[in-house]
C-alpha cells in the first residue's frame, strides 16, 4: 500500500493512462478523484476503481471548473497529496497549417490548465505537510516531430513549467516531475492509427517494437507519487520503449 492514507487528484482519468493511474493508485490505498469532460468515461472508470474513487466531471481549460473540482476533492477526502496532470489535447498541425483557435485550444487545455490547477492544489499540499506533482508531458517535450507543432510546443513548455516549479516548491516539501511517454496504446493515439500498416509503423519507431500500455506509465506515476521518490524532482523521465535513445 505505497499511497495509503494518501488522496490523488488526477485529470483526463475517465480513459487511457489516466484510467489506468485511477486503478493503479487506489490498488496502493489512495483515494482518488478523477477528473474529465466526459461523465460516462468518468462513471464508468470510478467503478473499475471501486469506491475509493470520486469522479467529477470538469474541464481543465476552464478556471471555474477548476475551482469546483478542488473544492469538491477536499470536501470529500481532505486534503490532496497527489496532483496527476494528464488532461491533454493533440491536435496535428505545422506552424502554417494550424488555425489560432488551434493553437490557442491546445495551450488552454495542455499548458494553462496544467498551471491553473498546481496553483489551486498547491494550498492543500502546503496544509499536508507536502505533496508530489506529475505533470505527464511527451518525448515531444524532448524531441521533434513532424505535423506536430502545437502539441509539441505546449509539452515543452509542461516541461519548463515541471522544473521551474520544483524549484519554487521545493523548500515545502512539495517535488514537481514530469513523465515523458512515448507513443501509448490509448483513444487519443488511434485517431492515427486507422488501420493495421499505420499501427505497425508507429510499433516500428520504438526499439522494444510495440506502443507503450496505459499501465506501464500508470506504474512510474505511482512510484513519483509516493516516498519512494521523495529525493526525485524536477526531473524528467522518457518511458517510450527507448524511441528517444537512436
Amino acid at each position: 500500500m505505497r499511497l495509503a492514507n494518501r488522496v490523488a487528484l488526477i485529470t483526463g482519468g475517465g480513459s487511457g493512462i489516466g484510467r489506468a493511474m485511477a486503478l493503479a493508485f487506489v490498488r496502493e490505498g489512495a483515494r482518488v478523484v478523477i477528473a474529465g469532460r466526459r461523465k460516462d468515461r468518468l462513471e464508468k472508470a470510478a467503478h473499475q476503481a471501486g469506491p475509493n474513487c470520486l469522479p467529477v466531471q470538469a474541464d481543465t481549460g476552464k478556471a471555474q471548473d477548476i475551482a469546483r473540482l478542488v473544492k469538491t476533492a477536499h470536501e470529500h477526502f481532505g486534503n490532496i497529496h497527489v496532483l496527476v496532470n494528464n488532461a491533454a489535447l493533440l491536435l496535428a498541425g505545422t506552424a502554417e497549417s494550424h488555425t489560432e483557435e488551434e493553437w490557442d485550444q491546445t495551450f488552454n487545455v495542455n499548458v494553462r490548465g496544467v498551471w491553473l490547477l498546481s496553483r489551486a492544489v498547491l494550498p492543500h499540499m502546503r496544509a499536508a505537510g507536502g505533496g508530489s506533482i506529475v505533470n505527464i508531458a511527451s518525448i515531444l517535450s524532448l524531441v521533434g516531430a513532424r505535423n506536430r507543432v502545437a502539441y509539441s510546443t505546449s509539452k515543452g513548455a509542461v516541461l519548463a513549467m515541471t522544473r521551474a516549479m520544483a524549484l519554487d516548491h521545493a523548500p515545502e516539501k512539495i517535488r514537481v516531475n514530469c513523465i515523458c511517454p512515448g507513443i501509448v496504446d490509448t483513444e487519443m493515439v488511434a485517431q492515427f492509427t486507422p488501420d493495421e500498416n499505420a499501427r505497425r509503423i508507429r510499433e516500428a519507431l520504438h526499439p522494444v517494437g510495440r506502443l507503450g500500455q496505459p499501465e506501464d506509465i500508470a506504474y512510474l506515476a505511482v512510484f513519483l507519487a509516493s516516498d519512494e521518490s521523495a529525493w526525485v524532482t524536477g526531473a524528467a523521465f522518457p518511458i517510450d520503449g527507448g524511441y528517444t535513445a537512436q
